[in-house]
């Protein structure tokens, strides 16, 4: 009970905290609120995965002993530069949402129409902007994931 005219110290701590545990829950969510809509259920199990391999110590971020240990498994001997530079493109410390929105990041700074316009360009003999039908069809059928006449001509 607190004294008449005196407001109840808990009461005040409580109402502080609260406030403050109200801005600082939305600042983190900000950044990585949408990394998991980014991702199907496959891919991220993948991610998930591929965090547990690299998280060599599984105390659930992954730390620059993490990184040395997993790249000395593959038989490399990363230097401490490199390791550093590696971690430093993280902004806080790597737990599976930080791991995940960096990936997040990665991806979408590619951009697929660049992607494409990259890949017609190497078959653009005369950059002229434009690939003959003829030899887009030849391609098609005859380079990597062949395609039949008929798919072509769909």
């Amino acid at each position: 009970f607190s004294t008449p005219g005196k407001p109840h110290p808990p009461e005040a701590k409580m109402s502080s905290k609260r406030a403050k545990a109200k801005t600082t829950k939305k600042r983190p969510q900000r950044a990585t609120s949408n990394v998991f809509a980014m991702f199907d259920q496959s891919q991220i199990q993948e991610f998930k995965e591929a965090f547990n391999m690299i998280d060599q110590n599984r105390d659930g971020f992954i730390d620059k002993e993490d990184l040395h240990d997993m790249l000395a498994s593959l038989g490399k001997n990363p230097t401490d530069e490199y390791l550093e530079g590696m971690m430093s493109e993280a902004p806080g410390p790597i737990n599976f949402t930080m791991f995940l929105t960096m990936f997040g990041e990665k991806l979408n700074g590619t951009d697929p129409e660049d992607v494409i316009r990259n890949a017609f360009a190497c078959f653009d003999e005369e950059a002229s902007g434009f690939i003959h039908e003829d030899h887009l069809r030849e391609l098609l059928t005859t380079m990597g994931d062949r395609f039949t006449d008929e798919e072509v001509d769909e």
